[in-house]
């Protein structure tokens, strides 16, 4: 569980609904056809940007924003070496019952195994970091696009219903009443853009860097335990792809 999200998402709505119930009624902030315009509105227009199969497996990508247990890459090259040094012993062989804690990692291992030429283990690899990659990036997209839509469909909200209320000014006493509904689509829009939408997008975009940080890792290792490098000179090698501040950390402690 990402509780940064978690208490990012919680808190931002406690804080703003807490305004609205010191501020008076809160039921003068719902409103059914508001809700309507600017979710039913956004969700079909941001359907209209992506394939129906797109738009459908966002929920799963979306998912990673608040379930996600990434791997450290200093973990992954704890492992690495360990396979190494196990591979150095006993053969690739030796790798086929090892327990890791990647499933893109167990992949690669199986293609070691299975013997496969290090041209086609890079490819493959390469391929299957890609096509995550592309997955991850159609999720960003979607709620990116969702986070520019729902202002829009706020505006356009505001202004069906200012229409609505400018047609019936015979009656002052309705303007007040019918003016705050109108402007409740505008907050309904800024609202699920700024607090769940766009931070989202952010999040998946992270989730996405992270996951990309670290197959690259693992295909690295991997090529070079297939080629039979030292596993003291696979640790260096791979120690490249952390900040410098822990390089120096994980040098003192190797």
């Amino acid at each position: 569980m990402d509780l940064a999200t978690l208490i990012g998402l919680i808190g931002s709505l406690g804080i703003v609904i807490a305004a609205m119930v010191l501020g008076g009624d809160p039921g003068v902030f719902f409103n059914v056809p508001s809700l309507l315009i600017v979710i039913g509105g956004m969700l079909l227009v941001v359907l209209m940007k992506f394939t129906l199969g797109q738009f459908l497996g966002v929920g799963k990508i979306a998912a990673k924003a608040f379930m996600f247990k990434s791997v450290s890459p200093e973990d992954i090259i704890t492992e690495t070496v360990e396979l190494a040094d196990a591979a150095r012993k006993g053969g690739l062989l030796s790798l086929e019952d090892k327990e890791v804690s990647s499933d893109f990692m167990q992949r690669g291992i199986q293609l070691l195994v299975d013997g496969h030429d290090p041209d086609i283990v890079k490819t493959l690899l390469n391929k299957e970091m890609k096509l995550t990659n592309d997955r991850h990036q159609t999720g960003i997209s979607v709620f990116s696009a969702m986070g520019d839509v729902a202002p829009a469909m706020g505006m356009i909200g505001t202004l069906v219903g200012l229409v609505q209320m400018l047609s019936n000014m015979s009656d002052p006493k309705s303007i007040g009443p019918a003016m705050a509904v109108a402007l409740l689509t505008t907050l309904y829009g800024a609202m699920y853009a700024t607090m769940v939408a766009l931070p989202i997008a952010d999040k998946l975009s992270i989730r996405k860097d992270e996951e990309a940080l670290n197959q690259a890792l693992i295909i690295d290792g991997l090529l070079a335990i297939q080629a039979g490098q030292n596993p003291r000179v696979i640790e260096q090698m791979l120690r490249n792809y952390l900040p410098e501040s822990k390089r120096a950390v994980a040098a003192e402690q190797a």
